[in-house]
């Protein structure tokens, strides 16, 4: 009889199915259509399938399906429906959960895509969306008025890294109603506790930490079995959100090391946001694993991320980029490679500059996501980055 595995062990054999051949390794299945042994078995397929029958891969895959179960496992959710990315998972979880003449309710520290969608996209369609300051429980319980249908926030917020009280926003939102949606990429799947706190619906973009090696996109939104495989699942195999077989393959071989990888990305972290700790370039230092940010006991594992502000503004910050070595500029981030970036410039550039600074990503905020490299170095390569400014 199989026990109840941890985390890390179902990292490595959750999910798994095997072919008659026995492989160690999960198969990938890169397959977008199934053969019937009849048409009444066709028939049969469409009405209802079995847990291991298939219809089509926009609707599922044996692969797919391993990396779902996988995945629900680890996070102690019911069920997973795999994403085409963290963006078709947002999309598809919001979309399916709200209709129009409904309201919403969204921390406003997001990621900016996630700022489209509420700002632009659900208001097309009839959809009320109202924005508060996540980390303010008395905004949450003024804004979550009867009759709103969801809440959506980030566990822990892109770039600035607030850390919501999740259990606490989710007995609001529950007292009224509404569906609670978090988008806990910066938790990682290791870190979180989204589901015991609170979280109906919890979102990841695997393309970061699940994968870890910067090589696919993907997504995922996991939940109870009959909300993922009811309105979710229905939303995105019609819409076209699924995704590719390949992809989650990937995914599913990044599960096994996730749990070693992301420890070890947050220990760098911590020793990376001490080492810079009073550093006279930077106005301050965000690291959630530090004792002194104001959520520090909501999510003292610090996570993998963390953000510096520069005091000499934008030349300082692009000046601070540009001698980087071993940092590389980019926009990802949860890869074993170290990468630094912009928020003002990149991934929050859409948002007008009274906007920026209400979130506070000023023009001299960089985002660091730090990777496996050996954190002496990473730290004397910022160290040296930062001389002379």
């Amino acid at each position: 009889m199989k026990r109840t595995w941890s985390k890390r062990t179902a990292a490595v054999h959750g999910g798994a199915r095997r072919s008659q051949y026995g492989e160690l390794s999960e198969a990938l299945f890169l397959t977008q259509g199934f053969d019937y042994p009849s048409a009444g078995a066709a028939e049969a397929r469409f009405i209802e399938a079995g847990p291991d029958e298939f219809i089509y891969a926009r609707y599922g895959n044996p692969t797919v399906a391993m990396f779902e179960d996988r995945l629900a496992a680890i996070e102690g959710a019911e069920a997973a429906f795999a994403a085409a990315s963290g963006m078709a998972a947002v999309n598809g979880a919001l979309m399916a959960s709200v209709k129009s003449g409904e309201r919403v309710v969204a921390a406003r520290a997001l990621f900016g895509s996630c700022l489209y969608i509420l700002e632009e996209i659900l208001p097309r369609f009839g959809v009320e969306v109202a924005f508060v300051d996540g980390t303010d429980l008395d905004q949450w319980r003024a804004a979550v008025t009867p009759g709103t249908r969801a809440v959506f926030f980030e566990t822990v917020s892109n770039p600035t890294l607030e850390v919501i009280d999740t259990a606490a926003v989710a007995e609001i939102a529950h007292a009224a109603g509404a569906t609670v949606i978090v988008d806990n990429v910066f938790a990682t799947p290791v870190f979180s506790r989204a589901v015991e706190q609170g979280a109906d619906l919890v979102v990841y973009s695997t393309t970061k930490h699940v994968d870890g090696q910067g090589r696919c996109l993907g997504g995922a939104i996991l939940g109870p079995r009959d909300v993922v495989r009811g309105p979710v699942e229905t939303y995105m195999k019609h819409t076209g959100g699924a995704i590719s077989p390949f992809n989650a393959w990937v995914m599913l071989k990044g599960l096994e090391t996730l749990d070693l990888r992301v420890r070890a990305q947050a220990a760098s972290a911590r020793a990376i946001a001490e080492a810079l700790a009073g550093d006279g370039h930077l106005a301050r230092v965000i690291y959630p694993g530090l004792p002194g940010h104001p959520q520090h006991a909501l999510f003292p594992e610090g996570g993998t991320v963390l953000s510096v502000e520069l005091a000499g503004g934008k030349d300082a910050a692009f000046a601070m980029l540009d001698r980087l070595d071993i940092w590389k500029i980019s926009n990802n981030l949860g890869d074993a490679k170290s990468i630094a970036t912009h928020p003002a410039t990149t991934t929050h550039q859409r948002l007008s500059d009274a906007r920026k600074a209400e979130l506070g990503i000023g023009p001299g905020l960089v985002r660091l996501s730090v990777g496996l490299e050996d954190p002496d170095d990473l730290i004397a390569d910022l160290k040296s980055a930062l001389t002379g400014l």
